[in-house]
This record gives structure tokens, sequence and C-alpha cells, in this order.
């Protein structure tokens, strides 16, 4: 069994992306070919925004909203103290000052009620996170940065496909970013990123920042980065596209499935009545994680920890006054979350071999050390 079978996928789609990639090959169209153009297109009808920017990289994505939203040296932007590192590391790459806020113990996301005590005369936006698959509160998210004159990024690395209240993810803020990193719910055989907006000006300057600012060969307007996405990833993803939808339903009836087996043995994560998730990640709550996680790996079932300290803590932040502040739940997480086996093409058998070894394994391991055992949820 593999956490991401990307083997499985690329067999089930073999002729699909072989020819794909073959197209490209003949064409030598290996930058800026016309895959870039029509995966763009078909990105933005997708989000339901006027502009999908291809670049090369989720982390890039980030660098390239911050430089086009004019982030400036010790410039605060208020973002997660829970989540993957370069949601808060760009910050700090262009000499701004990451102000890290507590998620909520509900959905992982950031916490709303949290984010307010957080602004400063400094502050300049918000990165907000949907993480696992599931968008934040981006409603309430954005009226408090309205209230405060502030911009937010939605940081959709993980919840491209995901729902919040009828309206999908990368289209809840003025600019939002995505990944296509190869274990992600819409993944490309390497590094790729995506930039949406509706803001014509913000478009056109992330388009401009993505290649050395060139407004045309060797014509420079700005100081940019060779952010470019390759044709050949924009070739596979357009391949995939065509299969997404059947994907995450999938993912949907997978965690549906985890959910009902694992319900009163594990702490299960929540979805918001508003959202839909993309399930990136199934992630778990166990409070002998790391027992339970070695007994797991000796039946052969992988798992993966999302993510095993809280961003404040990490030594690139050390200089930082957060270093020393407590993030409860930030560090509650960190302990005890463990990530199962989940992609789009996971069956039953699958998500019932690894369910029934984690009610084995945690079961034996409460009863070696006295442990309460979850509540069930009602349903």
């Amino acid at each position: 069994m593999q956490f991401c079978d990307l083997t499985r996928q690329y067999k089930t789609y073999k002729a699909e992306i072989d020819e794909a990639i073959q197209s490209v090959i003949d064409t030598s169209g290996f930058i800026n070919g016309k895959e870039i153009n029509l995966l763009e297109n078909e990105l933005a009808e997708y989000t339901g925004v006027a502009h999908a920017i291809c670049c090369s990289s989720g982390t890039d994505a980030l660098l390239l909203a911050l430089m086009a939203l004019d982030l400036q040296p010790g410039d605060e932007v208020i973002c997660p103290a829970f989540s993957f590192f370069s949601s808060a590391s760009m910050i700090s790459l262009l000499k701004g000052k990451p102000v890290f806020v507590d998620v909520s113990p509900i959905d992982y996301n950031i916490d709303v009620a949290k984010i307010e005590e957080k602004i400063s005369s400094k502050t300049k936006g918000i990165i907000a996170v949907s993480l696992f698959g599931q968008c934040a509160d981006f409603d309430a998210i954005n009226e408090i940065a309205n209230t405060h004159g502030l911009w937010v990024v939605e940081d959709a690395a993980q919840s491209f496909g995901a729902t919040y209240k009828g309206r999908k993810s990368c289209s809840l803020t003025r600019i939002a970013v995505t990944s296509f990193f190869p274990a992600k719910p819409l993944g490309c055989y390497g590094d790729g990123g995506a930039v949406f907006t509706s803001d014509e000006n913000l478009a056109q300057k992330v388009k401009l920042l993505r290649s050395h600012g060139q407004v045309e060969r060797y014509q420079h307007q700005l100081i940019g980065i060779n952010g470019r996405m390759d044709t050949i990833q924009a070739a596979i993803l357009r391949v995939k596209m065509k299969h997404f939808e059947t994907e995450l339903y999938t993912r949907q009836l997978a965690a549906g499935l985890y959910a009902k087996l694992l319900n009163g043995h594990v702490f299960l994560p929540e979805v918001r009545d508003y959202n839909t998730s993309t399930w990136a990640q199934y992630t778990i709550g166990l409070q002998n994680r790391n027992v339970v996680r070695e007994e797991l790996q000796k039946k052969g079932i992988p798992t993966s920890v999302h993510y095993p300290a809280p961003l404040p803590r990490q030594q690139a932040f050390s200089d930082l006054p957060s270093y020393d502040e407590s993030f409860e739940v930030s560090e509650l997480l960190s302990e005890t979350v463990l990530s199962l086996p989940m992609h789009g093409l996971i069956t039953k058998e699958e998500v019932e071999e690894v369910a029934n070894a984690i009610i084995s394994v945690t079961a034996e391991a409460q009863r070696r050390e006295g442990r309460i055992e979850p509540q069930r949820r009602k349903e």
C-alpha cells in the first residue's frame, strides 16, 4: 500500500499522459508552450476567477502574490501557527514579519476570533491557509481585513477543488495561490503552482514578475524571478483535470468510510457545514500517536505527520517574539495528528485495511497505557 499511489494513477491514465507529454516533445515548446495558456484558461474557468497564472511551484506562487501586493521590509503579515513552512517563510524572504495566530481545534484553520488582537499599525495583510483540503472562514476573515484596510491571500495549496458556501477555493480572496506538487489532489510530475485573481492589475503584475519582469524579450519593467511552469507539467495537469472531479468523489467516499469505521476510536477531522473538503490529507488525532504510527508501519500501513512542529517553533523564526509565545491548539496538534493513506484512486478495501489496523493498534496501545478512548461522534 502507498500513502498516495501516484503509480496507480499514472497507469490508469497512461495512454493520455504519454500522448500529452509526447505532443510537447514533438513541438519542442518546453517553455511557454500552448499548453500553458490552455491550462490557465481551464483553471480560471473551473475556479470562477478572471485570471489563473501558472508558475513553478506553490511556494513561488506565494512569493509572486506577495511581490505583486508590494510587501515591504518590516511589514507584518498575519498567518496561522500550524501549516507548512512556506506560508510564513515567503513573508520572511521578502523581509516582512510573520505574525502567528493559533488555529481552530475544529477545522485546524486560522482561528478567526484571534486575528484582530494580532493586528498592529504595521500589519498589511493576512495569509489564511485552507488546511488539509478545507477552506478557512473567508467571509469572516475578509470582513476583518476590510475593517482594517488589509489584503488577504488564500493559501489553497491543499484545497484546490474545495468549496466554501458554494464558491470554489481560489476565488475567495483578492488573490489566491495553489500548489500542483505531485501528491496534491491535482498534482503534476514535479513542482508547479498557480496564482488566481480577478484583479486585472494584479494579474498583469504577477505575469511580469514570474518571468524576470519582462514586458517583452530583454525589456524588464520590474525585478522578478524565473517562476514559469514547464509546458510538460501543464500538459500533464490538463489530462488530470479531466478526471479530477471523479477523483474528488473517490476521496469523499474514502473520507466517509474512514469516519464511519474509526468513529469512537480516534479523534476525527470535521468539515464545517458550509464547506466541502478535497481531503488532501485525512488527518486523525491520537494521544499515543508515535506508538501507533510505529505499529502501523510494522503492518505495512504508511502514515505521515503534518506537521510535527508549529511554525513559531521553527529555528528559522527564532528571532521573532512569537518563538516564546504559547500556541495551545497548534502545539497539541503537532503532538497528536496523523495523516492516513488518501488519494483519488484509493479503494474501499484499502480504507478498511487501514481502519482495522488502527482500531487494533490503538486498542492495544490504550490498554497498555491506560488511555481514555475518544468519545463517539454523534451522527
